[in-house]
């Protein structure tokens, strides 16, 4: 497959007038125009005529619950289709499925079957990539816990982390941490060498959060969201992870952040710490009505999730990360930093950048055909048009 005359979002995070050879699942190559710096294969296969179109990665989401009245942690196969089918839809191509906080032995059932589901090769056309999993929770800080069941958050322990990640080398990609919790930061320590940590639902200060940093923390779940606000004599865990230059996760919905501070995140940040998530839960795609979250009831009215039994408590988002991404545009950030947030930040954040989140040679031919409002018209997925 050869892809034909659109504007390509390239591993230089710009847009090149070059066209696009796909060999099976992967990209095969990447040639100029002119005919000048060619790396491609010659191709003799279909041709698809992109003209007056952009051609841009598909998306990486690391933070998702769920969608289409499913949630990861229902521990299902018939969950885990349904939200990877609607992601693919949607054009997030490849994802992390995301955990809440409940018993360790729940959470490693959830683990469990969804790794069964991501290896297996049955009847998963047109389903997303699962990539890894998210752990966020219950190693968090009650105080922090937004929409989290506060009877499962408990601190970490060795046999926990045990049973969770070691059993499952590298399938966890991202554990979730609230540094001041007893314990917490000897499992930080003793963890970062094996997974990707990322400080999260934290009452933790400055120098704490710098000190989860120095022991090999790297990210930062849902920024400004569950942790202590910026202020100008307790600068908090934002500031410390900007000056340790971890990866800050975003939720862009148009719910959880002004504007103006997702404005304000990518020009302190800069274009290459700031994942886009969706962190969506099994209200989106859905109608307005009563929902789930880590076993709480969740009411949908319109673009928010509160708690039913809490209306001021969030409860993740119902938007997919592609529409986060149009909404980074809509708030002002440029388009090559939010197609940038949502495709390689995140695949760089979690170490699957050799497979995910460019259009460059050598990486799975995971490609969307959109226009100049970002309208999708086209899925390919590992080299198939879907």
């Amino acid at each position: 497959m050869r892809i034909k005359g659109a504007k390509v979002y390239t591993d230089c995070f710009r847009f090149e007038d070059v066209d696009v050879d796909i060999t099976g699942e992967k990209i095969s190559g990447i040639s100029g125009r002119n005919g000048a710096g060619t790396d491609s294969e010659n191709q003799d296969g279909e041709i698809i005529d992109a003209s007056g179109l952009y051609a841009i990665p598909g998306l990486v989401d690391v933070h998702l619950h769920g969608a289409v009245a499913h949630d990861f942690c229902d521990a299902k196969e018939e969950s885990l289709r349904a939200i990877t089918e609607y992601e693919a839809r949607s054009g997030v191509l490849a994802l992390c499925p995301t955990t809440m906080s409940l018993s360790v032995d729940r959470v490693d059932e959830i683990c469990d079957v969804t790794q069964k589901f991501a290896a297996s090769t049955e009847n998963k056309d047109g389903c997303a990539d699962i990539i890894g999993m998210n752990l966020e929770g219950p190693f968090i800080n009650p105080s922090k816990k937004g929409a989290q069941n506060g009877e499962f958050i408990r601190p970490a322990s060795d046999e926990a982390l045990n049973t969770l990640i070691d059993k499952r080398a590298d399938f966890i990609k991202l554990l979730d941490l609230a540094p001041e919790v007893e314990g917490n930061m000897e499992a930080i320590k003793d963890y970062s060498s094996k997974v990707n940590i990322s400080i999260a639902h934290t009452a933790c200060d400055y120098d704490t959060a710098l000190e989860a940093f120095g022991n090999g923390a790297n990210h930062v779940t849902h920024l400004f969201n569950a942790m202590n606000g910026i202020n100008h004599r307790m600068p908090g865990p934002i500031l410390a992870a900007l000056d340790e230059d971890a990866y800050a996760e975003l939720i862009t919905d148009g719910v959880h952040i002004h504007p103006a501070v997702v404005r304000m995140a990518f020009t302190l940040f800069g274009p290459d710490r700031i994942v886009i998530i969706s962190d969506s839960m099994e209200a989106t795609g859905m109608e307005d009505g009563q929902y789930e979250l880590g076993g709480q009831k969740v009411t949908k009215r319109g673009k928010h999730a509160t708690l039913t039994d809490d209306p001021s408590s969030l409860a993740g988002s119902v938007s997919n990360q592609f529409d986060c991404m149009k909404e980074a545009v809509e708030m002002g950030v440029p388009i090559e930093e939010a197609i940038r947030a949502a495709t390689y930040n995140p695949a760089a954040s979690i170490g699957v950048t050799d497979s995910y989140g460019l259009i460059a040679k050598d990486r799975f031919a995971n490609i969307l055909l959109v226009d100049d409002n970002l309208q999708i018209k086209k899925i390919i997925h590992k080299g198939r048009i879907i």
